[in-house]
């Protein structure tokens, strides 16, 4: 029972992640509740980046591609996230934008079962993943469509059992980005292969915070970006994940040079690289990708299972302070109570929630919103402490109770945070 701010100072001694938050950059009059989309930047990560720029690049120049072993950044830091996600060396690579590596997969898994021709999705996916898909259905023609279904385990395998023979490909995002739902991924990956469809996953909201078993769920692609739990900075690279068996039977649709077996013999005709390389297209974002390779090999150094422990719990406790504090402010949680299949963050319905997250931000509690009426909270095991909710919730009280959010400042929408 969570009685003062002691007791959360009490966890922290007792917290078996408490080290690593030493190893981020934190503002010291912030609590950053937003790492779910952008994750705060790892200490090592600045100095491998300072690194690249002053060595590899202002000193060694173009030497670097050999003496730096640039050129095998994608593989390597495939081969990083690989043991994040349950993946083997060899299945992943770090290329791209979640959104490009979804138009491969996507391209490719529709034709493993050519005579196929319906897209399964949530009606609430996140809409870049519907976007691509829709995209997709454009541009090839036919009689492929995309059919949007509720967002339950439930409504998947009905849709599967009633129309499997018409279903190519099932495409789902593990936790949901607003409501932090997760899904059962080896059932519904179970129903979708008895149907006789392959599965894409996105993983945006879950690779590094949440033990994932790609393998052993057997599950056919998936994709991810690098810059929310893989703190891998704005705009960093994503990866995609293809399962080995279809490595060599598909080419991926954007035949870029990187992705050639011989990119430096300059031939005019493409021949795809063997494995997992032949889903890499253009020269890697060397910089960006070597910041996504330090943050990624920080979040290695900590159990799994301590990380998903204390995301649950940090979540339970948020939800405890939020439920005592705030009990008679509007506030709506839409985010499963049951830690076990939710994700780590939270959101909660208010008719202000934009003006209100505007007067926290200003008070250095920084969230999110998401129309129409959801605030966002994220919880990043690696560096949020227990205390720093008591604190938040405190300061959440404080608005809501004295309306500091109805304002004119805080009504306007300038920010984009």
């Amino acid at each position: 029972m969570i009685e003062t701010r002691q007791d959360l100072e009490a966890l922290d001694c007792a917290d078996d992640l408490r080290e690593f938050r030493a190893q981020f950059e934190l503002p010291p009059d912030v609590i950053y509740l937003d790492g779910n989309s952008l994750g705060a930047l790892p200490r090592r990560t600045r100095e491998r980046v300072a690194g690249v720029v002053e060595r590899e690049w202002g000193r060694d120049l173009i030497k670097s591609w050999n003496t730096a072993d640039w050129i095998s950044m994608p593989q390597r830091t495939g081969d990083k996230i690989a043991a994040l996600i349950g993946a083997g060396k060899g299945e992943v690579v770090a290329a791209d934008s979640t959104s490009v590596n979804l138009f491969k997969a996507l391209s490719v898994a529709l034709r493993v079962n050519p005579g196929r021709h319906l897209i399964v999705s949530e009606k609430t996916n996140f809409p870049t993943d519907l976007y691509v898909a829709q995209g997709l259905i454009a541009q090839l023609g036919g009689d492929l469509e995309l059919l949007l279904v509720d967002g339950t385990d439930e409504a998947l395998e009905a849709v599967l059992a009633e129309r499997g023979a018409q279903i190519g490909v099932v495409l789902l995002t593990h936790i949901h980005y607003t409501t932090a739902r997760m899904y059962d991924m080896r059932r519904v990956t179970a129903a979708a292969h008895n149907a006789g469809a392959v599965i894409v996953w996105d993983l945006s909201h879950s690779a590094g915070i949440a033990p994932i078993d790609l393998h052993g769920c057997d599950a056919d692609f998936a994709v991810g970006c690098g810059y929310k739990h893989l703190n891998g900075g704005p705009g960093a690279p994503a990866f995609i994940y293809v399962a080995r068996r279809y490595h060599e039977r598909f080419m991926q649709p954007i035949s870029g040079w990187m992705g050639d077996a011989r990119p430096f013999e300059f031939l005019p005709g493409y021949e795809p690289a063997a494995g997992i390389s032949r889903y890499l297209s253009g020269t890697p974002p060397v910089i960006a990708m070597a910041a996504l390779e330090a943050s990624v090999e920080l979040i290695l150094e900590a159990p799994m299972e301590a990380i998903r422990r204390k995301s649950i719990a940090l979540c339970d406790v948020f939800i405890a302070l939020m439920d005592r504090h705030c009990a008679d402010s509007a506030l709506e949680l839409i985010s499963p109570r049951d830690g076990a299949w939710r994700g780590s963050h939270l959101s909660y319905r208010h008719e202000a929630s934009y003006p209100i997250m505007q007067a926290l931000i200003r008070s250095g509690i920084i969230g999110d919103c998401r129309p129409p009426d959801l605030m966002r909270f994220g919880f990043a095991p690696l560096y949020l402490r227990y205390v720093d909710l008591w604190d938040a919730v405190m300061r959440i009280a404080e608005v809501l109770r004295t309306r500091e959010w109805d304002r004119a400042e805080f009504r306007s929408r300038q920010s984009v945070t």
